[in-house]
């Protein structure tokens, strides 16, 4: 099979050379088919997609390690994690697999790591004030029955500090209105929120270099708290990976076992609370309080919760 490079040239001396498919074949190499496959053709090879499979990749048990790896990242190394603890930890949440399997995940997403820095995909800064947003859907206990929460999910993670927010649903009206209780929670709006291509935010992704077009209603509700909206390439998910982080943090922290709530007001306070007295603990990095951080990155938010 040849490579995209290769596929590329053919197109180039095909479409922009004006060469013959007969004299494509000779300058590269390849039989006559092959030449005209891809000089005439509109198809590209499709890569194919391995499925992994597994207790790392088919339950919790790979994100919580994902998560911990990249918060030990910011860590001097003496400081970080062995994977006997990380295993150790794992026990402790009734993980039951072998060291050998998460050794074998661990090495797997080192490698995939290394492999995004040398296509340039770059951890990226965050100043203060900066929010990313994200759904995670999580189960409840409500009647007696186990019923699908979205929690609407909005961290800054120049303090780590995280705030959340349960909706019936993903839609418009879940969203916006998820997103102003966020702000009232925060205490202020974010000078800029970092999204991914949310369906109620995003009415046409990215591509090259068209930037992306917000749906009007998000962009009217952009313009009168007046945040700044970065929305995040395709297929980049590190772009929010502190939001990503922090949703698998509410999951399995506070949704393990599905809380029983009376209804989703009772639920808001329930996480109100969990992440208010989260907050009392150390940065992985900063070495100082969560909550010391925050109210430093909270007095940079540009409105205060009376004018929401």
């Amino acid at each position: 099979m040849l490579a995209m490079s290769e596929i590329n040239c053919i197109k180039t001396l095909r479409n922009e050379k004006g060469l013959s498919i007969s004299k494509i074949a000779e300058t590269m190499n390849v039989n006559w088919r092959t030449a005209k496959k891809y000089g005439d053709g509109n198809q590209l090879p499709q890569e194919k997609k391995h499925i992994k499979k597994g207790m790392m990749y088919e339950e919790k048990w790979g994100e919580i390690v994902i998560d911990w790896l990249e918060e030990d990242l910011k860590l001097k190394k003496k400081l970080r994690r062995t994977n006997k603890k990380i295993v150790a930890d794992l026990k402790r949440m009734g993980f039951k697999g072998s060291y050998r399997t998460v050794c074998n995940f661990i090495q797997e997403w080192r490698a995939t790591e290394d492999d995004e820095v040398s296509k340039g995909h770059e951890r990226l800064q965050h100043p203060e004030g900066e929010a990313q947003l994200d759904f995670g859907v999580m189960e409840a206990v409500q009647d007696g029955e186990i019923v699908d929460v979205h929690v609407l999910v909005m961290t800054f993670p120049a303090s780590n500090t995280g705030f959340a927010i349960p909706m019936p649903g993903e839609n418009l009206e879940c969203f916006l209105g998820g997103l102003q209780e966020l702000f009232k929670q925060a205490g202020g709006v974010p000078i800029s929120i970092r999204i991914d291509n949310l369906t109620p935010a995003v009415k046409k992704v990215r591509k090259g270099d068209t930037e992306a077009e917000l749906t009007e209603a998000f962009r009217h509700f952009q313009n009168y708290y007046g945040f700044k909206v970065q929305v995040c390439n395709p297929s980049r998910g590190n772009e929010k990976g502190n939001v990503e982080n922090k949703v698998g943090y509410v999951r399995y922290n506070f949704f393990s076992l599905p809380p029983v709530i009376k209804d989703f007001e009772d639920l808001t306070e329930q996480l109100k609370q969990q992440l208010k007295e989260d907050r009392d603990r150390p940065h992985y990095e900063k070495e100082e309080l969560i909550e010391d951080l925050w109210q430093q990155e909270q007095k940079i938010t540009r409105r205060s919760v009376s004018s929401i």
